[in-house]
């Protein structure tokens, strides 16, 4: 029997496959550069190659099969990977990894799996010939040294012949290769003649009956049913291919356990306060907009907005980790202390809020507020430490107090306001007379009205590097307010006014085009090649027509698009969905970058991730500020960058402050990042000064 180059792939089957058209079905259906050389004696000839290798070397099909290892490959890549080929003809299975430069001259980093075609052949040279395949793995290496160096991840960013291979002829299972096997559980004489969708979970037959039906070759998601029974969560992609006056078809299979827990991991923790695991501010709203637009409406409710008292002394005093403690166990008495039905959130530092859906009256409300602060004032102790902590709470009731999310939120918040100003450690009920100070709110207004007329406003750059090198990637533009009375004030401050006042949009098209001003300014000085970052606020996103915006800045300016990016929270994302699709894809098509800021604390959709033109995702701040320390939120960053990864987009971390933190982004993958340990934001001048030190 003659000896196939496929030997070593272990993809026995029927035997009604002939091998050189196997050959051409794996070349053609599995992403990895692969070719065959036989042993002559004047050396290694290309007797067969697919489009992928064909493509890398910079030449047609017809060019490489023929031609010597030596003229297919680069001299340098030769002498590098010549000693490994003398080992695979003496018979030995040889990984090698090297450097060599595309057809386009970019340097790309290839991991060479050369293995013997050793036929019947025995001896030092029996090899007939060498299998070799080609892996780039340029963009995974650094992923695989900065998250797993171990067997499991060089597993996963191994040629693509480790994934699982089936190959079926009207459904019914001709050959499959060992990946597939290991894979399922099953050996292959268990699986030869049986229909494949036999091994399908029985929700996904209908979707891969179509898929096969339609001849579909782009991938999708289903389960797959292992041997002892549990359900394997895979992607799988096929491919029909001719054979003889037969038909084919090939389907690469890849099991995706490891990226749906990330998924689901990342969708509770978007969902939820990482420290108390409590419902976070983005889930409750979600969860009142469920209360006051569905049937509910003729059921009365009551929040309660909760602020603990003197929660600044115990972090001060006793350490940051005391106060972890302290409303760890502040969320565990308001839990114990509410009804099943009852609703339970963190929405931000010292603050809970409790939505009450099955209380009868103000009585019945009062009577249950008193219960939970009498349980919260209730004493514990942190590290021999006796603690004892009043709240004060604000409520409102709907539908009295209002009919939306917002007013009942805003209301029970200036109710709570009202009783710490009325001596703390008590609760009060909304009245009409407790929102702001109308006098003091028309003043502020006028004088951010003022400045924004006057361009009082000013922009600061704070600094974004690349991890691995340390190399200047960008800038982001944050805006401050020189207040006449306080001084330089930050956009947190400001911002809600200007929201409620009309007064973002003229904040926003100032921002955009002074960056983008500056920005150009720089480069004219030979400063500056990177790109400058502006934030795009929900409103400003619905109301705006930011595309057109964007493109008569950039051509007023003269700055080339690829030197803006765009950075929108996850809110954005998940409103009015379809304007938001138009006007990201619109900045795609204009060349300019979109980022997702301060993901992980809101509640957006993983399916608008991966349907909307994004580029980056940027690390909220609040996960990377208590790293490495805390082991949640190195949880929460691992799996916000692996999502990343898997969309194929880029992470950034904000609020990078120690070296710590900067080394365990690194390690865990993540590409950019900014924050007080690499560089305050600056305003103009000392921006330029700086970039004036990085220059070489």
């Amino acid at each position: 029997m003659s000896t196939s180059p496929l030997s070593d792939l272990s993809l026995s089957g029927s035997g009604a496959i002939s091998c050189p058209a196997l050959l051409g079905l794996i070349a053609q259906a599995v992403p990895v550069m692969l070719a065959y050389y036989v042993r002559e004696p004047s050396g290694l000839r290309c007797s067969f190659a697919n489009q992928r290798y064909a493509d890398f070397m910079g030449r047609k099909i017809d060019a490489v099969v023929g031609a010597s290892a030596q003229d297919t490959l680069d001299a340098q890549t030769w002498q590098q990977i010549q000693p490994a080929v003398q080992r695979a003809l003496a018979g030995e299975a040889v990984q090698h990894v090297c450097k060599q430069a595309d057809a386009n001259g970019r340097a790309r980093v290839l991991e060479f799996s050369l293995r013997p075609d050793l036929g019947t052949r025995t001896g030092p040279a029996a090899a007939a010939g060498l299998l070799v395949l080609v892996n780039d793995i340029t963009e995974r290496q650094a992923a695989e040294q900065a998250v797993r160096q171990s067997e499991e991840r060089m597993r996963k960013f191994a040629e693509a012949t480790e994934e699982g291979l089936v190959f079926h002829r009207d459904s019914c299972i001709v050959d499959a290769n060992d990946s597939l096997l290991r894979m399922t559980g099953y050996q292959l004489a268990e699986v030869l003649g049986r229909p494949i969708f036999d091994f399908i979970q029985p929700e996904y037959r209908d979707l891969a009956h179509e898929y096969t039906r339609r001849e579909r070759e782009y991938p999708y998601e289903l389960a797959m049913r292992h041997k002892d029974g549990h359900s394997i969560p895979i992607e799988a992609v096929g491919r029909t291919m001719p054979y003889a006056e037969d038909a084919l078809r090939v389907v690469v299979v890849r099991d995706i356990t490891a990226r749906k827990q990330a998924q689901e991991r990342t969708r509770f923790l978007s969902m939820h306060d990482p420290l108390t695991q409590l419902p976070n501010r983005s889930h409750l709203m979600h969860k009142l907009a469920q209360w006051t637009g569905g049937e509910q409406r003729r059921s009365r409710a009551a929040l309660l907005f909760i602020d603990l008292d003197h929660f600044k002394t115990v972090n001060e005093s006793l350490g940051h980790e005391a106060g972890d403690q302290l409303l760890c166990e502040m969320a565990r008495r308001l839990q114990e202390g509410v009804k099943a039905t009852d609703f339970v959130a963190r929405v931000g530092g010292d603050q809970f809020v409790v939505l009450l859906t099955k209380r009868r009256g103000r009585p019945a409300v009062a009577a249950m507020t008193d219960s939970l602060i009498e349980r919260m004032q209730a004493v514990f102790v942190i590290d021999g430490t006796r603690l004892s902590v009043s709240p004060s709470i604000g409520i409102s009731i709907f539908p009295d107090d209002g009919f939306s999310p917002d007013e009942l939120l805003r209301r029970a918040d200036a109710a709570m306001q009202q009783a710490k100003e009325g001596g703390r450690g008590t609760r009060l009920f909304y009245t009409p007379d407790m929102e702001g100070q109308p006098a003091e709110v028309l003043q502020q207004e006028h004088l951010l009205r003022e400045a924004v007329f006057q361009e009082a406003l000013e922009l600061h750059y704070q600094p974004q590097v690349q991890l691995a090198s340390g190399r200047l990637m960008g800038f982001e533009a944050l805006v401050r307010w020189r207040h006449p009375e306080r001084g330089l004030v930050g956009p947190d401050e400001f911002i809600p006014l200007a929201e409620s006042r009309g007064l973002i949009s003229p904040i926003g098209r100032w921002v955009l085009r002074e960056a983008c001003r500056q920005l150009k300014a720089w480069q004219d000085e030979g400063l500056a090649m990177v790109p400058v970052a502006v934030n795009l606020s929900a409103i400003e996103f619905r109301q705006r027509d930011v595309a057109g915006e964007i493109a008569r800045v950039l051509h007023e300016t003269g700055l080339a698009p690829q030197y803006l990016e765009v950075e929108i929270t996850e809110t954005t994302l998940m409103q009015h969905a379809e304007h938001t699709h138009a006007t990201l894809q619109a900045l795609r098509d204009m060349g300019v970058a979109v980022t997702v800021d301060d993901f992980g604390t809101g509640y957006s959709s993983l399916t608008y991730l991966k349907r909307y033109p994004l580029d980056k995702l940027k690390v909220d701040r609040s996960f990377v500020v208590d790293t490495p320390a805390d082991g949640d939120n190195v949880a929460i960053v691992t799996a916000i960058v692996q999502l990343a990864r898997s969309l194929q987009l880029q992470s950034v971390a904000e609020g990078v402050q120690t070296t710590e933190q900067f080394k365990l982004l690194e390690r865990l993958g993540c590409e950019l990042a900014q924050g007080f340990g690499i560089a305050r934001p600056m305003d103009a001048q000392h921006t330029r000064e700086w970039l004036r030190m990085q220059a070489p």
